[in-house]
């Protein structure tokens, strides 16, 4: 259970008092799960709206959302039919909840919808509040506790106003949307990495502190690679963590010297998308559904997040740096390409990330 969850009280005010970040499967997906089943009762919220590209065979989501339905919610379910293996188990889904008087839509000809994106809106006396959850992973029960994700619940009105947006946009076929906090495939998610890159070039050339830190399934869309490149060539270190397929081959003199390149495979599949740009409070900090490949940026409906509560990015933070400091799991590319074990330092003490995470999460 997540240390961050209080047992006894309803999420949704949970999250109106602050952000909630959860790492699969270190913390329990159950917290996710009571805010869709407390929403779904709640008498004041008239609307839940989600993207589904994956579920598990049985699915409590699912029946959420039908008794949500049922109760008299407009419930939008944006439903993936595509999704590569899943496309009977999506089809029986979308059935259901359509006999349970879902409103069903089911995406574009020629865009996959991959994003992980849930909206619930609540009118009160005080007015309309938005309560937006941003994943890395699918809504799938079973791999929450085989795979690593974030997950993080929030009540911030830019990032629910921008949710809200999205899902109109959606219902009118209309991929092309402006965002204001989110970043949205196929139109904003690559230009703001690529102008978020530039910002880190500029500062590198002006003397400033720079970095950018990515964690990643693959890497492979030949323009990112390039202007990657030429952040390495100003001087910008760069961090990659990257579990899979991976086209940049770092420490190449004059190129790609200062980008350095790791993977972890460990008892668990490392799945989570993570975005950072600068140092401090200069940082920018973002997690979301896509890999930097050209199929996520221009052929998928992908969507990242801010992460603006300092303690949610503190978490994050603490993540990477153990994968960054992996001496056991992890592998760095050297400078042909090839995965080689990490160089033993004498006397270094051990760091598996994976491990030291759940020794973590057990503690009181």
């Amino acid at each position: 259970p997540s240390p961050k969850v209080a047992p006894g009280q309803p999420m949704l005010e949970q999250i109106s008092q602050k952000d909630l970040l959860l790492h699969y499967p270190y913390e329990s997906m159950d917290p996710f799960l009571r805010l869709l089943r407390e929403s779904a009762r709640d008498p004041n919220v008239v609307s839940m709206k989600i993207t589904i590209y994956r579920l598990s065979s049985k699915s409590r989501i699912v029946d959420y959302l039908c008794q949500a339905a049922e109760n008299g919610k407009d419930v939008t379910v944006l439903m993936e039919l595509k999704a590569r293996f899943d496309e009977q188990n999506n089809i029986e889904w979308a059935q259901r909840l359509e006999e349970a008087g879902c409103h069903l839509l089911y995406g574009f000809e020629d865009l996959k919808v991959h994003s992980k994106l849930c909206l619930i809106t609540r009118i009160t006396p005080d007015g309309v509040e938005r309560f937006t959850q941003v994943g890395t992973g699918n809504y799938n029960e079973k791999t929450s506790a085989q795979y690593t994700d974030f997950s993080l619940m929030t009540a911030d009105r830019e990032i629910g106003e921008d949710a809200d947006l999205f899902f109109k946009n959606m219902a009118l076929a209309n991929p092309e949307g402006e965002y204001r906090a989110l970043w949205v495939a196929p139109n904003s998610f690559k230009s703001r990495i690529m102008e978020l890159l530039d910002r880190e070039i500029q500062k590198a050339e002006n003397g400033q502190p720079c970095r950018v830190r990515m964690k990643l399934n693959s890497l492979s869309d030949r323009t990112l690679i390039d202007k990657l490149s030429q952040a390495s060539q100003a001087g910008v270190p760069i961090d990659l963590i990257v579990r899979g397929i991976c086209c940049l081959v770092p420490g190449r003199k004059g190129c790609t010297e200062h980008i350095r390149v790791r993977s972890i495979v460990g008892r668990f599949l490392e799945h989570s998308r993570v975005y950072s740009f600068g140092v401090g409070k200069d940082e920018v900090l973002y997690i979301g559904s896509a890999d930097l490949m050209t199929r996520n940026m221009s052929k998928r409906v992908e969507v990242a997040c801010p992460v603006r509560d300092p303690e949610a990015a503190r978490r994050i933070h603490h993540v990477l740096d153990l994968q960054l400091s992996d001496n056991v799991r992890a592998r760095v590319l050297d400078q042909d390409g090839v995965p080689v074990p990490v160089p033993a330092e004498k006397d270094a003490p051990r760091v598996d990330a994976q491990q030291t995470l759940m020794e973590e999460a057990l503690r009181p």
